[in-house]
């Protein structure tokens, strides 16, 4: 199947934009679309349909690629802001002006991320951007070098103001014809961050190295409670989204005032700033629509190579198993790579690799250092896996993850959590009978375990039903 694709930078996307291309689709009895793990609309498309759809773009001034990945997209973390990211000085307008201040078409891929955060990458570009937490309006810069996994942290930071210009002379440096100083593991920082001229920027010491989150997964779907609004996120099993569907989420989009929508590194779609007299109208459309939710954490923490029916038909085997088996993976990243040249996002990475000239294939497990996906890979869990076994031994793998985070925690702090859960009392929800244990929170909320029931805001609700907390009725 071919596929054109289109760049949303840093995933945010107009509804207005977004329904023109989408009635475009339609008149071509194009039915599906999907997003991209770097945040782009996929547009699948039989060949014969190309001119026409390439015509309409065309008359539309909306860039487009066909079946290729010249133009990498900008992944930023603004979809999470203010649902997961909170309390920090990267607000909207900075992503904003930083990315309308990108005056090319970068060929190099660049990410721009909060640091408070791990829902999207940070360092699977080449320029990665990751914001000072210390200094307002300043950012660490992370080089990936092309064709290699060498990445080197600069030593200065780089002011807001500087980032969209800084990318466009380091992308020009790194595409040009140098000397190889950045051949394969011969990546040298130093000699490439010598050869920029910085008398333009804004330049400022760091104080001291930027320090990668541990890797949390936030649940990223459902429609949620956040400060006097809702968000709503939506994930697809086969990473199909209907046209029909998404139309009419745009439509609703310009009727109720929301002004963007986000995708996600997720394949996901995220619809920020629901009003809640237009919560109704959200649950209508979800259910005319028969969008599925609350899908287990099994399924959300996978990440599949773009344009690989291999890749999902591998994690629906996996998640198969894992379901099985009852296996929790909360807080863990899973790839799957079937390709060599791609990349995915993963503290745990499946790899399928050809074997006696491609007539089979082995599976390779690869752990990320502490099983964090913004870092390299530490070690190699199993190698030359056939199938039937590969399951189990995925499932062993994500145990010795929650044996490594074990590990982290202070002896000291397990007598008292034990000691306190008995003196901890427990709500119940009248509607559906979840319980609220203050010892263990409520993960798919952001509430730390050890909250007690009286110190949850009071727009909480139900994790299963949404009922508000006032209708809780204590039990213990």
């Amino acid at each position: 199947m071919n596929y054109v694709k289109i760049n949303f930078l840093g995933g945010i996307i107009s509804p207005g934009d977004l329904l023109e291309i989408l009635e475009l689709l339609d008149h071509l009895y194009i039915r599906y679309v999907s997003f991209g793990l770097r945040q782009q609309l996929i547009i699948p498309v039989e060949e014969e349909f190309i001119p026409a759809l390439e015509a309409g773009l065309e008359r539309k001034g909306i860039p487009y690629e066909v079946n290729s990945e010249v133009y990498p997209n900008i992944v930023s973390s603004y979809p999470a802001e203010d649902i997961f990211i909170q309390g920090t000085w990267l607000s909207e307008g900075v992503y904003r002006d930083i990315l309308d201040g990108i005056d090319f078409s970068p060929q190099l891929k660049i990410n721009i991320s909060d640091s408070n955060q791990s829902f999207t990458p940070l360092l699977t570009g080449n320029i990665n951007w990751v914001a000072s937490v210390n200094e307002a309006h300043f950012w660490h810069l992370f080089i990936r070098f092309p064709k290699t996994n060498v990445v080197y942290p600069w030593t200065e930071l780089v002011h807001t103001q500087d980032v969209a210009s800084f990318s466009k002379s380091l992308e020009s440096l790194l595409l040009s014809d140098l000397p190889a100083f950045y051949d394969q593991e011969n990546a040298s920082g130093v000699e490439l961050m010598s050869r920029m001229n910085l008398k333009p920027y804004i330049l400022r010491r760091a104080q001291e190295s930027a320090k990668l989150p541990d890797f949390n997964l936030p649940y990223y779907e459902g429609l949620n409670r956040y400060n006097n609004r809702y968000w709503l996120g939506i994930y697809r099993r086969e990473e199909k989204f209907a046209v029909a569907f998404l139309q009419e989420a745009c439509q609703l989009c310009l009727a109720t005032k929301v002004g963007q929508m986000g995708s996600t590194p997720w394949k996901s779609l995220i619809i920020k700033g629901i009003e809640e007299a237009d919560k109704g109208a959200w649950n209508l459309l979800l259910e005319k629509h028969q969008i599925n939710m609350r899908h287990a954490a099994n399924e959300l923490n996978f990440q599949v190579e773009d344009h690989s029916p291999e890749g999902l038909a591998l994690k629906q085997f996996l998640v198969k198993h894992l379901n099985e088996e009852d296996t929790r993976s909360f807080g863990l990243s899973i790839g799957i790579k079937t390709r060599k040249k791609s990349e995915v996002f993963g503290g745990i990475v499946v790899r399928r690799r050809p074997v006696l000239w491609g007539l089979f294939h082995v599976y390779d497990i690869l752990c990320a250092n502490d099983f964090n996906p913004n870092q390299r890979t530490g070690s190699l869990y199993g190698s030359g896996l056939p199938k039937f076994i590969l399951g189990e031994q995925l499932r062993r793998a994500i145990l010795s993850f929650y044996k490594f985070r074990s590990s982290k925690m202070k002896v000291s702090t397990v007598p008292e959590i034990v000691q306190e859960e008995t003196k901890l009392s427990l709500c119940q929800c009248p509607a559906c009978l979840t319980i609220y244990n203050p010892a263990y929170g409520d993960e798919s909320q952001q509430v730390s375990a050890g909250t007690l029931f009286e110190d949850l805001p009071a727009d909480y609700v139900c994790e299963m039903c949404e009922a508000p907390k006032l209708t809780f009725v204590s039990i213990s």
